[in-house]
């Protein structure tokens, strides 16, 4: 098995996020981008979550034909589509609590489980078998957010609440203190282009009887550690790009992860934790107000300097980057 040491080697192109150019225009300018291409209706839906001030990537479709290797549906694809059919969705104060009356009844496509204990996935490793990624996460009892994932009259709230007692957890979200500045940690961007796999862990099921245990693949867990199953996303094409996980500071060899020869789903692999381009600064501004200053790492294209996109969320710009894509979807 191939150990973190081994694939790293070469510095890569990397940053904490400070001074940047803010989302709000990045959406504008990412709308103009989509606005001069005939794209399918999913790669307008991608477009637009990206206008919502959720884009690090430098532009690029969705093929319709895109397939990924497991039949789970990609979660934050239903949140990009989510955010495509009501934009308003994107305010904090909109996300209700699971404490909160409304939890049960708001359409708001998340939640924020305040104060619940809950697996954090989003800079893990996951060992691969039989199709399916087992990922080592952090065991953390602090606010979170996640899609709401409701199902008869239950969703993820209920179904963390009861596996206090049934020896599980839910995978939900919040800001890993190890892509802060003066973390080991990074959001490594995928290129278009990239047909890795990756584990989308958001509603991944944690069994709490791995913790402090030895797993396949994973070695012996700490007791603060749980192993969380979560679908693979792979697509044959990806021309949108994704982000991954990966050490800080910057390492080109790790972008080896964005190919399927080193990241797939075959028995054995090894694959990092992963999202659509920016989905985690749109979780951070829901679920804090703010996106953090955090560690990025980018592979410039040929003669171009890279940039970075970030800071706090414009969100009076979220509208005019909405209606801009409508008008030309």
């Amino acid at each position: 098995m191939m150990t973190k040491s081994k694939r790293l080697s070469t510095p890569a192109s990397g940053s904490s996020d400070g001074n940047s150019r803010p989302l709000g225009e990045a959406a504008i300018d990412m709308a103009k981008r989509f606005c001069m291409i005939r794209v399918p209706r999913r790669a307008w839906l991608i477009g637009l979550g990206l206008a919502a001030g959720i884009t690090l990537a430098a532009g690029g479709t969705a093929s319709a034909d895109d397939r990924s290797s497991s039949r789970n549906a990609n979660v934050v694809a239903q949140l990009l589509a989510e955010l495509g059919a009501n934009p308003s969705t994107i305010a904090p104060s909109s996300v209700p609590k699971c404490s909160s009356p409304a939890s049960s009844t708001s359409p708001n496509p998340f939640r924020i489980l305040d104060n619940q204990t809950y697996a954090l996935c989003a800079v893990a490793s996951c060992f691969v078998f039989n199709e399916v990624a087992y990922c080592k996460c952090d065991v953390l009892t602090d606010d979170s957010i996640s899609l709401t994932l409701k199902f008869d009259d239950q969703n993820v709230c209920n179904v963390n609440e009861e596996g206090v007692g049934n020896g599980y957890m839910v995978s939900t979200f919040s800001v890993p203190p190890s892509v802060l500045p003066g973390g080991d940690m990074a959001s490594y961007t995928c290129p278009e282009g990239s047909d890795g796999a990756y584990a989308q862990c958001d509603g991944g099921i944690c069994f709490k009887s791995t913790q402090g245990k030895s797993f396949p693949g994973l070695d012996t867990l700490a007791e603060d550690e749980i192993v969380c199953s979560c679908p693979i996303q792979q697509s044959l094409l990806n021309l949108a790009g994704y982000q991954i996980s990966g050490p800080f500071p910057c390492q080109k060899s790790w972008f080896e992860n964005c190919r399927r020869k080193t990241a797939n789903s075959n028995t054995g692999s090894m694959i990092q934790v992963g999202s659509p381009p920016g989905a985690g600064d749109l979780l951070a501004f829901l679920l804090n107000g703010r996106v953090p200053p955090s560690h990025k790492c980018t592979l410039p294209r040929d003669g171009e300097r890279h940039r970075h996109y970030g800071g706090l969320l414009d969100m009076r710009m979220v509208p005019a980057a909405a209606n801009m894509l409508r008008r030309c979807g």
